[in-house]
């Protein structure tokens, strides 16, 4: 399979929201899509750095102020957007120090899967396509703890708490797809990932990691290669809801994409479910489906 922005149908007539839109994935994504047509909302924490890529954008973009580590702030970038056809979960931290989120929350579970899990909530009744949500081959080394998520309990340790986020992300899509296909809805949920893309995401852990994503740049891909599965999902006709995306070459680190391979624990549709009743009591968000009762 072979896929580029070439490939992007006309977009001209869509809203798209964007999480985390003004740097890395997010940014190059932003620039496809409105290269494209598409009306795109950058939904950034901090607006003045959404400035340059929508000044490079065109008319045909807008910037929406997000912090996904401060619920209020979901809250209020959710009744301040209109209809949208497709909502783009692209922003994210890893593998950072210790920190919680305005609620408390550990700031990569908080941030990466529950700031999200409420704005797709929130936002769900205004979404006429498909939501995209972004994991990571780091799910691999993740392990949901339903019990102590936010590490309140348990000792933190980074990468780990990155590999739960990561998967939770995974289980999150993978749950909302089969909860809008048994309500009847057309709406799409679908998963992707980068691979191993250069971005400012990587060289910003604020760990010894830092510099061998600095040198890992002569074997990763550029983030404008990194963003084509997001943009696959996002875009292609033949993007199934429930699936996963990522690059096709070097075990899913590089390449056009195509679909991705899961682990197990992804799968878990005991875990997936315990996540969704524990994601809906921390954020307060409780999502509706057309075919509820009203």
């Amino acid at each position: 399979m072979t896929w580029t922005t070439a490939d992007i149908p006309d977009q001209t007539g869509r809203t798209i929201l964007i999480t985390g839109a003004n740097s890395g994935l997010g940014k190059e994504a932003a620039l496809a899509l409105g290269a494209a047509g598409a009306q795109v909302i950058l939904a950034c924490r901090t607006v003045s750095k959404a400035e340059p890529v929508a000044a490079q954008i065109g008319p045909n973009a807008s910037i929406t102020e997000l912090d996904l580590a401060d619920l209020g702030s979901v809250r209020a970038c959710a009744e301040r957007t209109g209809p949208i056809d497709v909502l783009i979960n692209n922003a994210g931290v890893m593998a950072v120090p210790e920190a919680r989120t305005a609620e408390g929350f550990e700031m990569q579970f908080g941030t990466n899967h529950l700031g999200h899990f409420a704005l797709t909530g929130l936002l769900l009744p205004k979404i006429s396509d498909r939501v995209v949500t972004l994991s990571s081959t780091m799910h691999q080394i993740g392990k949901i703890d339903l019990e102590d998520p936010n590490y309140r309990e348990r000792r933190y340790s980074r990468w780990p708490a990155y590999g739960q986020s990561k998967l939770a992300n995974l289980l999150f899509g993978y749950e909302l797809a089969a909860r809008l296909r048994a309500s009847g809805s057309s709406i799409k949920s679908i998963v992707a990932h980068p691979g191993y893309a250069a971005t400012e995401l990587q060289s910003h852990t604020e760990s010894i990691w830092d510099r061998f994503m600095g040198i890992g740049g002569l074997v990763a891909q550029s983030a404008a290669d990194g963003a084509l599965p997001e943009l696959y999902a996002a875009t292609s006709p033949q993007a199934r809801s429930g699936a996963y995306y990522g690059p096709t070459k070097m075990g899913g680190m590089r390449g056009a994409p195509g679909p991705a391979k899961s682990n197990k624990r992804s799968r878990d549709e005991l875990v997936a479910a315990g996540l969704w009743d524990l994601s809906e009591s921390l954020t307060g968000v409780n999502y509706a489906f057309e075919g509820d009762a009203a």
